[in-house]
């Protein structure tokens, strides 16, 4: 193991036990209010902080930058729709749901519509989207600990799935909170670091991207193809190769011209001269002047892939679980809407640093653009940038254990919403909240931990995008109609959380299993399209299905929708809102 892997694994360790004594520190958790909502104690800025730190996920860490060097502008919209959504959460959701006085958003369900076929749909849902939420969360860890290390990906996702299920096991909600606002302003300096360091060389080389030709290698490079890639060469390039190349055997030089397209098995090495054009994967920007211009790539029907993804992120954050689950810790209506403000504002400065690691990829690592590994920029810049010296090992350190603290982080408040589901739903009547919130957690934990050490081959934003998909098309539909609309009846709501799941869940599942391949047009058709980017569909059917079926069940609706709804709406001096947790269970 080289002096770099040593030192990013034990960065790696210092970030776990760090966050592990935080945790023990803030651990008082006696009650249920303590496992489930932190006793409703926690202030806007601490708030503010561990919903940030709890947000920004691989996805955001690694996977933004790595779609920034390979899509371009294009993928900015990652980055705009997961700040923007908070905006909608801040407008319509935050203040109501707390003053609700739920716990859970199954828990909402039932204080909103006193329906326990709704509160069980709702159960469902929380875990499918917290599970799928969580592959991508462990298999980064397991990503970051093979590429700093050299080790098997699956010792990591091991290692990340057991220290996050002690973590939250022993402390619940007041703990996780301690650990996830330290591990915000940590995973902010380990981007910011490198950000400073790599604009001053990169101001220092003169670099620009406006010019009609691809990325060029800075210098001699081995490239390892672990995945079927189909490359297109925008300049002629000279490469040496050893494995298959378009379906025959090679081993030696090849000169691949101006204008084609190879295929590259698994297996293959390529060697690529300095000052040599960087060939890219299929579909994605071939020069830096389209890598600039939106819809630069050859990919058919983005503008409608696009659209469907601002539908998902603008609207699916406001469905997520554990992110509703940070609300419900404030104290009032007021200062939930104030832990949403000062969310934007610190998501908007790290997705700043992302953007800019992508940027700085561009140019210090063009060679993830032959493999489509792009995730891994982030972890290869520091070395790429200032080299093997003691500089370059320390910040590389540095960003490993920061890439680990959002696995972590966003893993923990996951796991924490799951568990509160499970112990409150699933496991009710069974023994005190003491007992039954640490078996809850171990329950919830195992399954996607195992499901992690398989890897699915998609980028981690992308990964997360699809979840966002399945939440804007269960619970933000159901949290708008619950909140906004007195006519919202428990039928009209199962059949829009049914309708929505299953248009969206199942577009996800198919598009992970791979079947985009046997639709019309394949995964460059609408068809595929619609598998990777569901929302455009789901969301409006999900609504749509709500209001109609909730007007052929009018006289379903609760006799105390408009004393509910007064209560949501309501300011806080007037002393309407309630609790709905029993510390006695």
């Amino acid at each position: 193991m080289t002096v770099t892997a040593v030192v990013s694994l034990i960065a790696i360790v210092l970030v776990a036990v760090v966050s592990g004594v935080i945790g023990s520190i803030a651990h008082r958790t006696r009650l249920t209010s303590d496992f489930l909502v932190a006793s409703r104690s926690v202030p806007s800025r601490l708030n503010a902080g561990a919903i940030s730190g709890e947000y920004l996920s691989s996805a955001s860490f690694l996977g933004i930058a790595g779609l920034i060097l390979l899509q371009g502008v294009d993928a900015l919209w990652y980055a705009v729709g997961y700040t923007a959504g908070y905006l909608f959460l801040l407008l319509f959701v935050a203040a109501p749901l707390r003053r609700s006085g739920a716990y859970t958003v199954p828990d909402f369900a039932d204080a909103r519509l006193a329906s326990p076929a709704l509160r069980r749909v709702c159960t469902s849902v929380v875990i499918v989207i917290c599970w799928l939420y969580l592959l991508p969360q462990i298999q980064g860890a397991g990503l970051t600990l093979g590429i700093v290390t050299g080790l098997p990906d699956w010792i990591g996702a091991a290692a990340a799935g057991v220290i996050v299920l002690a973590t939250v096991a022993l402390g619940g909600m007041r703990s996780v909170t301690f650990v996830q606002a330290f591990q915000y302003w940590f995973k902010l300096t380990a981007l910011a670091v490198p950000v400073v360091i790599g604009l001053a060389v990169w101001f220092g080389d003169s670099h620009t991207f406006a010019r009609d030709e691809p990325p060029e290698f800075r210098e001699p490079t081995t490239v390892s193809v672990t995945t079927p890639v189909t490359l297109d060469v925008r300049l002629s390039v000279d490469v040496t190769a050893r494995g298959t190349v378009d379906g025959q055997p090679v081993d030696g030089p090849l000169r691949w011209v101006a204008g084609s397209s190879h295929e590259v098995a698994p297996g293959t090495e390529l060697d690529f001269a300095a000052g040599e054009p960087v060939p890219v994967t299929s579909g994605s920007p071939s020069d830096d002047e389209s890598w600039l211009r939106p819809f630069g790539g050859g990919e058919q029907h983005q503008l409608l892939a696009t659209y469907s993804l601002i539908l998902a992120t603008f609207l699916g954050t406001m469905g997520l679980p554990h992110v509703l689950g940070r609300f419900y810790t404030n104290s009032d209506g007021r200062a939930a809407r104030r832990s949403a403000v000062l969310v934007i504002a610190m998501l908007g400065g790290f997705y700043l640093l992302v953007t800019l690691m992508g940027v700085l990829s561009r140019v210090y690592t063009p060679q993830l653009l032959v493999t489509g590994r792009t995730d891994a920029a982030v972890l290869l810049l520091p070395s790429a940038i200032l080299g093997s010296g003691v500089l370059g090992i320390l910040v590389g350190g540095l960003v490993a254990a920061g890439a680990w603290a959002a696995f972590l982080s966003t893993a923990s408040g996951l796991l924490v919403s799951l568990a509160s589901v499970i112990s409150t739903d699933v496991l009710a009547g069974r023994g005190k909240m003491t007992r039954r919130f640490p078996l809850a957690t171990v329950l919830a934990g195992i399954v996607p931990t195992v499901v992690a050490l398989v890897p699915t081959g998609l980028n981690f934003a992308e990964a997360v995008a699809l979840v966002f998909a399945v939440a804007a098309s269960t619970f933000c539909p159901l949290l708008i109609l619950g909140i906004w609309w007195r006519g919202l009846t428990d039928i009209g709501a199962i059949a829009g959380v049914v309708v929505g799941g299953v248009a969206s869940a199942g577009a996800v599942i198919a598009a992970l299993a791979g079947l985009d391949a046997f639709l019309p047009g394949g995964s460059g058709g609408w068809a595929g399209v619609l598998l990777y980017r569901p929302a455009i569909v789901s969301v409006p059917l999900a609504f749509l299905t709500m209001v109609v079926v909730s007007e052929l069940t009018r006289s379903r609706r609760p006799a105390d929708a408009g004393q509910v709804l007064l209560r949501l709406h309501a300011p806080e001096r007037l002393g309407l809102m309630r609790d709905r947790l029993d510390d006695r269970t």
